[in-house]
């Protein structure tokens, strides 16, 4: 296990887990946030009040951390969210470090003056591409307090307040970073920091499925279905719906790569963009005209794409009915947001298609295995008669698998995208 390595960017050895950090303490605090340009040269972190391990993520050790400095100012903030790129006592979450390089990348550039919206302030950020051992020390958002909403869990939207107007803050704010990156209103070098490269806009690595595949997949979710139609809406347990997807979903091996290469080849639509802005990932406040905004957490591979994939990942866990109901409107909102932040001006169904196609390639490479991964994560689920049960509702990844799979099958029997794999 390594302890210490140190930063491409600064330099500076950093503790690569908790306990290095902790021997580290002050002095090490101390260190990194004047090279960072957190804390000036006449100022110190002369205590930590607080050194409390966070559980949670997919990656990574965190820490909820506080301390207190020598000379106390506006802007330093006392309370801190530590997040490792490395969990060495977890294999498979430390296969994950290579997602925070850009997260640090993004931390950094965050610091700018006027930056087009609301991060947690960073404090350091490091990272050593040789070992994937990056740090991230930031402001902890004070959620429930001054203002700020209290957090939301994904896939929950029932306890949302007013669910339109958190996602219309959410899709007003990946857009205006987005415009603000295609009018060139960010630091020169960003293009180039977080290069347009479709190869690398996953988290995961999976082939491609085969027609006969997605065909099985789609008639093993006809099974699924039956057995727990209290989990899923009428209309896409419907077994006409169904015949259908077996029929549709084998298409998607033939028009993969078409898709793939429509996402890739509109340039209008290609902009810096978080990859996954949802309810969860932000914090929610009102403006002084009452409007409600949010920020923006949890940055690991941001990166340029096209902002029909962004704006998938920003709803993919909204509650069905926000896309039954509101979809166009959003869609016209992001629109009119990128454009108002000096991005080009969208084609508004094209944003509309691209948005669907990218949501069935979504399905056919992941969620269309969610009926396998939900029986697995839930053994008892032949027992669980509905959404609102606990065993179902207090199982976040159970929960979300379900709710994105929903929303596939409902954008797919609502708005046709059987056709749209047909001409593409």
């Amino acid at each position: 296990m390594t302890d210490w390595v140190p930063g491409d960017a600064l330099g500076l050895e950093m503790p690569a887990h908790p306990a290095a950090l902790r021997e580290g303490g002050t002095e090490f605090l101390t260190r990194a946030f004047r090279a960072a340009g957190f804390l000036g040269p006449e100022n110190r972190v002369e205590r930590i009040a607080r050194f409390d391990e966070c559980p949670g993520g997919s990656t990574g050790r965190k820490l909820l951390l506080s301390v207190a400095y020598g000379q106390p100012a506006p802007g330093l903030h006392r309370d801190l969210f530590v997040k490792f790129s490395r969990d060495f006592e977890d294999p498979a979450r430390d296969q994950g470090r290579m997602q925070m390089e850009p997260e640090v990348r993004f931390a950094r550039l965050s610091r700018m003056p006027g930056f087009p919206i609301a991060t947690a302030a960073c404090c350091f950020a490091d990272y050593h591409a040789g070992s994937g051992t990056g740090l991230l020390i930031t402001q902890r958002i004070g959620f429930g307090t001054e203002g700020i909403e209290r957090h939301y869990d994904k896939c929950r939207d029932d306890e949302l307040p007013e669910p339109l107007a958190h996602y219309q803050a959410l899709l007003r704010a990946l857009a205006r970073l987005a415009g603000a990156h295609r009018a060139g209103r960010l630091p020169a070098g960003v293009s180039e920091q977080f290069p347009f490269d479709p190869s690398k806009l996953t988290v995961g690595e999976r082939a491609p499925c085969s027609a006969a595949q997605l065909q099985r997949r789609a008639a093993q979710y006809g099974v699924f279905a039956a057995a727990h139609p209290g989990l899923l809406p009428g209309n896409i347990r419907d077994p006409g719906f169904i015949a259908r997807l077996e029929r549709e979903a084998p298409d998607l091996a033939r028009a993969g790569e078409a898709i793939r290469a429509e996402l890739r080849d509109q340039q209008d639509s290609i902009a810096l963009c978080h990859w996954n802005a949802n309810v969860d990932n932000a914090w929610f406040w009102r403006d002084a005209q009452g409007q409600l905004d949010c920020g923006l957490l949890d940055w690991g591979c941001v990166s340029q794409m096209n902002v029909a994939m962004a704006i998938w990942g920003a709803m993919s866990a909204a509650d069905t009915g926000l896309w039954d109901r509101h979809f166009d409107g959003l869609l016209a909102l992001f629109a009119a947001e990128y454009r108002g932040a000096g991005g080009p001006a969208l084609d508004a169904r094209r944003l509309k298609r691209q948005v669907l196609l990218y949501a069935a390639l979504m399905g056919g490479a992941w969620l269309l295995d969610a009926p396998r991964y939900l029986q697995a994560l839930v053994p008892e689920l032949g027992q669980v008669s509905g959404c609102h049960d606990p065993r179902l509702r207090d199982n976040e990844m159970a929960r979300c698998q379900l709710q994105m799979l929903t929303n596939v099958l409902n954008l797919w029997q609502t708005q046709d995208i059987g056709a749209l794999l047909a001409a593409a």
